[in-house]
C-alpha cells in the first residue's frame, strides 16, 4: 500500500499520458501501474547518471582513472537530483510542451521523441549548473559564467545518450515484463 502511494506521488504527468495511451492502443512500452513506473524509472536514471555523468566529466577534465572514480563518488547524489529534478520540475512542464507539438494522431515514437527532447533540455539547462554545484561541493557563479560554453555539450551527450540507451533499454524491459505477464496469465 505505502509503495502504490509513493508511486502515485512521483508518477510523472508525460508517464500518465503514456499511460492512457496503454490503456488505449495496448501500448507495452511503457509502464501499466505504480511498481513498473519505479522500474521504469530506475532503469533510465540509473543508466543516464551512470553514462551522461562519466562522460561530461570526461570530456572536461580528461578520460582518466582518478576522474571515474571522483565521478563515482558524487553519483549517489546525482542521481537523487535527477529523480527529483525529473519528478517535480521537467515533467509538469513537458506534459505541458508536448501536447503543444504532437497531434492526437501522431504515433507513439512522435511522442517519445518529443518527450525525450524537451526533458532533456531543461534538465541539462538545470543540472549544466546543479550538476557542477554537486561536484564542486560548493555553490559558486562559475557554472553560471561558463554556462554557454559547457550547455551545448552536456545537451549533446544527455540527448544521445537518452535517445539510443536509455530509453530504448527501459521500453524494451517494459516490453519483455508486458510479454512475461501475458504468457503468465494464459498458461494460468
Amino acid at each position: 500500500m505505502v509503495i502504490k502511494n509513493i508511486c502515485r506521488m512521483i508518477r510523472l504527468p508525460s508517464e500518465i499520458l503514456d499511460m492512457e495511451m496503454t490503456a488505449m492502443h495496448g501500448e507495452t512500452r511503457v509502464p501499466h501501474n505504480g511498481k513498473e513506473f519505479v522500474l521504469f524509472l530506475a532503469i533510465i536514471s540509473i543508466i543516464s547518471v551512470n553514462t551522461i555523468a562519466p562522460l561530461i566529466m570526461g570530456f572536461e577534465f580528461g578520460f582518466r582513472k582518478e576522474i571515474y572514480l571522483q565521478t563515482l563518488q558524487i553519483l549517489p547524489f546525482v542521481w537523487i537530483c535527477v529523480v527529483l529534478l525529473v519528478t517535480l520540475v521537467a515533467n509538469p512542464i513537458v506534459s505541458k510542451l508536448v501536447p503543444k507539438f504532437v497531434q492526437p494522431t501522431d504515433g507513439f515514437n512522435a511522442r517519445v521523441l518529443f518527450t525525450i527532447l524537451f526533458s532533456v533540455t531543461i534538465l541539462s539547462i538545470l543540472l549544466t549548473v546543479i550538476g557542477s554545484w554537486i561536484g564542486m561541493r560548493e555553490i559558486s557563479m562559475e557554472p553560471i559564467r561558463t554556462f554557454f560554453h559547457h550547455w551545448p555539450r552536456n545537451f549533446f551527450i544527455a540527448f544521445w545518450v537518452e535517445l539510443l540507451l536509455a530509453q530504448p533499454i527501459a521500453r524494451f524491459a517494459m516490453k519483455k515484463l508486458h510479454a512475461y505477464q501475458a504468457s503468465k496469465s494464459v498458461q494460468a
